[in-house]
């Protein structure tokens, strides 16, 4: 009956215990579905919109003592009402950002580019925010998220004191035995030992422990070790020195197997008192805060006040604290912090319009100790003050016919104020003065921060004027407001009896007075027409072939023709006609040679004769060659034949002087002497001859 009531007992708490491992996974599904997710469903199939944040991004881990190439990714930031179109520009802040962190602005893809270390910094804390990429306009509230360095095995085991003792106070009572542990020894660290001793042997000597009693039963546990059989004391929660020095617990040491049969005997168990001292380690300073959020105006100057931070030493010495401001969360060195009570300053003008928060982390160590420190995230506010004017919200331009309509509208307007909301719209438009007097345009205020732009009368002239210039004030609600004056441009055009644009340009105006646009069109096609023609005759021109004979006054007889390509049939002998080339004498055989004297001449062989009207080119070089290898009067040239022909019947005869020497001649060239010293050198050579005869 016993051994039922233990089942029934048992099989009562496995079906607990299964209720709540149940329980709690669907509690963390259900947590996670609401933080990936963008909507659920309910109970009834309906779709229930989670509206609260908008932030999705996966976890932020990185490995520490990462030395790969390329920096590592961390992860990514994405809000749900990015559409990927660009206009979404992440911010990063925080430790880190810009130096450890950086942010794909377009993406939101975190990388960190240097190694970093777990047991120097176990993580850090940063701020994510995404504004409009064209008016830096914030979309959602900065959120904060925390990245975790992994650890690896990169150090080695220590001990973290050289000595681990109890201290027993002399003449303590029996049975009470004396422990001590640091107030910074952490959870799971062992305080001392306990033992009892049993006389049986065996499984009857087993004994457990357990803590019944005592005020420090909540930050103690006892387990057993079944090897050395003691009871091992460890603590459970952190200590304080300076709230409480010392615990004591009440130690049951019993049997794990009693035989019924000795029953009686019992209770085989036993009870001891254990005293537990806590020591005074020196701790590093606590905020009195665990993080500070201060505010400051934007535009003041240096020195301005942001706010104060605190921390004290909670040790029993309570030595000075001093502050300083961690400089990879001050890289622009915006703000100082007085060492002595942890005062914020600014040190230079700041911008809201530029970054609207600023995140730096301050440090607080003891003034004898620095080792000790601790660490606190500052987030400061720049408060908006009304700096800037409201402008157009983009470039505006529009057009007005000719035959305006003065009832509706011809362009509304928007603007842009870059200042909070609350020194932003509402946005007023105005005239100035001068240009309510002028009757062109009017302006109404739509009093939604927009306005639109009439025309005050029905007709315009583009050959008078063909733009305007319509200046707009726009004011915005800051105290004191701020105000500038945008221009729109205006152009007149002229427009079909429909009010469809035709055109814009006045020069087109004038062309059409008189004509249609289908007259016109046919006079243009004209004109192109008549240009290509133009065109293709220059240029046809330009391609005639130019004569091969440059020089018509040269001998023929003199140039050597080059022929660049294999021979273009009749026009060859259309360009150059080589009968030209021909001497007359050798078509009856007998070609005299100007380079020597013959002494008698040789007949030509037969069948070497040209035709006189030949225009084969290749069968007149070839008779050429053939009549200078069979000439024995001829030198062995291995150039070009010269051709020394020099036409028949001249009546200058031969202009060589190689015979000149061995003719008569009844010329008398004493004149030579009476013409000047130009022709001395004739005079000696000629006019000597006479004198030379006579002398001998």
């Amino acid at each position: 009956m016993k051994e039922d009531n233990c089942l029934h007992a048992a099989l009562i708490c496995l079906g607990m215990v299964c209720y709540s491992l149940g329980a709690m996974t669907e509690k963390l599904n259900h947590s996670r579905s609401s933080l990936h997710g963008h909507h659920e469903k309910g109970k009834e199939g309906q779709v229930l919109h989670r509206s609260k944040r908008g932030w999705v991004w996966n976890q932020f881990f990185v490995i520490e003592e990462y030395t790969g190439p390329d920096p590592v990714l961390v992860g990514r930031l994405h809000s749900d009402i990015d559409s990927g179109d660009g206009n979404i520009k992440y911010i990063l802040s925080g430790e880190g950002a810009g130096i450890i962190f950086v942010i794909d602005d377009k993406s939101g893809n975190i990388h960190a580019t240097k190694t970093l270390d777990r047991e120097e910094r176990a993580q850090y804390t940063l701020t994510a925010q995404a504004v409009d990429r064209n008016t830096n306009r914030p979309l959602e509230p900065p959120s904060e998220f925390i990245v975790k360095v992994q650890d690896i095995n990169d150090n080695p085991p220590e001990f973290l004191h050289e000595n681990y003792h109890a201290n027993v106070p002399e003449r303590s009572n029996v049975g009470v035995y004396q422990m001590s542990i640091s107030e910074a020894a952490v959870p799971g660290e062992e305080a001392g030992r306990v033992k009892a001793k049993d006389p049986d042997i065996g499984e009857n000597g087993l004994v457990t422990y357990n803590i019944i009693d005592g005020d420090g039963i909540e930050m103690f546990e006892i387990t057993t070790d079944y090897e050395t059989q003691e009871g091992v004391v460890k603590l459970k929660k952190p200590l304080d020195y300076e709230t409480k020095r010392t615990y004591s617990v009440k130690v049951e040491a019993a049997n794990i197997h009693i035989d019924p049969k000795f029953i009686s005997n019992g209770p085989f168990k036993d009870t001891v008192t254990v005293k537990i001292n806590v020591e005074d380690a020196d701790e590093p300073p606590i905020f009195l805060a665990p993080s500070y959020i201060l505010e400051v105006e934007e535009n003041a100057g240096p020195g301005a006040p942001v706010g104060r931070v605190h921390a004290k030493d909670p040790d029993a010495k309570n030595s000075p604290i001093r502050y300083s401001i961690d400089p990879h969360t001050n890289l622009d060195r915006y703000f100082t912090i007085s060492s002595d009570d942890g005062s914020i300053m600014t040190t230079k003008k700041l911008d809201r319009e530029e970054m609207a928060w600023h995140n730096i982390s301050v440090f607080a160590s003891e003034a004898h100790n620095r080792h000790q420190e601790a660490k606190v995230p500052v987030a400061i506010k720049v408060l908006d003050v009304n700096d800037n004017a409201p402008k157009f919200a983009a470039p505006y331009e529009t057009v007005i016919c000719e035959k305006a309509q003065i009832n509706e509208p011809l362009i509304t307007i928007t603007a842009e104020d870059k200042d909070d909301s609350a020194n932003g719209p509402r946005f007023i438009f105005t005239l100035p003065p001068e240009m309510i007097q002028k009757p062109n345009f009017t302006l109404r205020d739509n009093r939604d921060n927009t306005a639109s732009v009439y025309a005050k009368r029905t007709s315009f002239n583009r050959q008078a004027q063909d733009l305007y210039f319509l200046p707009i004030v726009i004011s915005d609600g800051g105290n004191p407001p701020q105000s500038s004056t945008n221009m729109l441009t205006i152009r007149v055009c002229g427009c079909d009896g429909n009010g469809i644009l035709i055109s814009c340009n006045p020069e087109a105006y004038t062309l059409n007075a008189g004509l249609s646009t289908g007259a016109l069109i046919a006079i243009l096609a004209c004109i192109v027409i008549l240009l290509v023609i133009v065109v293709l005759f220059v240029t046809l021109k330009r391609q005639k072939k130019e004569p091969l004979i440059v020089f018509e006054e040269e001998d023929v007889r003199e140039n050597i023709i080059t022929y660049d390509d294999e021979g273009g049939g009749e026009e060859d002998t259309e360009a150059f006609d080589i009968a030209t080339l021909q001497n007359p004498d050798g078509i009856n055989g007998f070609i005299p040679r100007k380079d020597i004297k013959p002494e008698y001449q040789y007949m030509p062989r037969p069948g070497l004769r040209p035709a006189p009207n030949s225009v084969d080119v290749d069968d007149f070089i070839n008779t050429r060659i053939q009549e200078a290898d069979n000439d024995p009067t001829a030198p062995p040239y291995d150039s070009i034949q010269i051709y020394g022909y020099e036409g028949r019947g001249s009546v200058a005869g031969s202009l060589s002087s190689l015979e000149s020497a061995t003719t008569d001649s009844d010329l008398d060239y004493d004149y030579l002497q009476n013409w000047g010293p130009r022709f001395k050198k004739l005079a000696d050579l000629y006019g000597s001859k006479d004198i030379f005869e006579d002398d001998s």
